[in-house]
């Protein structure tokens, strides 16, 4: 089975070089990596570039649209449409993932479901400390530093570091009564199920395009699986600029739509034709 790990990015090279970083010490890791690109400056480039040449064995793809406003909808679609991949993996450029991170997914991979987890969330202050480096020793997935820097503030957010036997883990990760809601920071599943409801609905800007595409796939049959407990994910703080307050009302309504409904297909997605 051929996998992909697909991370989107705008204009934030400092966190995706970090994220890169991260990725770059999976075991075992996806057999390719695509940066879907919604329009960020040359920096951008140069960083996957000089990544590239410091890990000549992995695959990279950048696949890049101009900046057109929040597009990630439209960009993914793009990288969903052209990978070769059976399997994917997505993350957002602005998380570190644990090593162990794709490992999971892959273990949970099944015909029939997708997988979604969370996030364990830094500061602005705890997110300028981090260094290439800190993520190479795994010092940004230890529990101590995670204390220390204010990001485990409850019981929930420290079983996101993974604190517990695997074995405990998992089993409150099938019982746990949270919607399977569907998290595009830290998600996976197959191709053909996103080919079959047609990628993003690209109508759907920022806040709640993720969430629209998982009620889809729930409506194509699918079942959703937690990854909340095992597959850790710290998140890069940054600013929100593209936040629309009214549109993301709009969105909010056209999910309870779907949900409320048996349709999985977007006429706005990968290809911009009727069922």
């Amino acid at each position: 089975m051929k996998t992909e790990m697909i991370l989107s990015t705008y204009n934030n090279p400092r966190s995706l070089r970090l994220c890169l970083e991260s990725i770059s010490h999976q075991d075992p890791g996806c057999d390719s990596i695509c940066i879907a690109d919604d329009g960020s400056r040359p920096e951008t480039a140069a960083v996957i570039e000089a990544f590239r040449m410091q890990n000549q064995g992995l695959t990279i793809r950048h696949v890049w649209h101009e900046d057109n406003g929040f597009e990630k909808g439209q960009i993914l679609n793009k990288a969903i449409a052209s990978t070769v991949a059976e399997f994917l993996v997505f993350i957002d450029g602005d998380v570190m993932i644990r090593p162990d991170f794709v490992a999971r997914h892959l273990e949970l991979a099944q015909k029939g479901r997708f997988t979604t987890g969370s996030l364990i969330r830094l500061d602005a202050l705890a997110t300028d400390s981090v260094t290439e480096r800190m993520v190479a020793e795994g010092v940004v997935f230890e529990r101590s530093w995670l204390r220390e820097n204010r990001a485990l503030g409850s019981v929930f957010v420290w079983l996101k570091s993974a604190p517990l036997p695997k074995i405990v883990l998992s089993a409150l990760e099938i019982l746990s009564p949270i919607r399977r809601s569907l998290c595009g920071a830290h998600w996976s599943g197959f191709t053909a199920d996103l080919l079959r409801i047609n990628g993003y609905d690209e109508a759907i800007k920022y806040g709640g395009e993720d969430k629209e595409l998982g009620e889809r796939l729930k409506n194509a049959g699918l079942r959703g699986r937690h990854s909340r407990y095992w597959a850790v994910l710290v998140h890069l703080d940054h600013s929100r600029g593209y936040l629309d307050p009214q549109k993301r009302l709009q969105h909010k309504k056209m999910i309870h739509d779907v949900r409320g409904s048996d349709r999985f297909w977007t006429e706005r997605g990968i290809h911009k034709t009727e069922l």
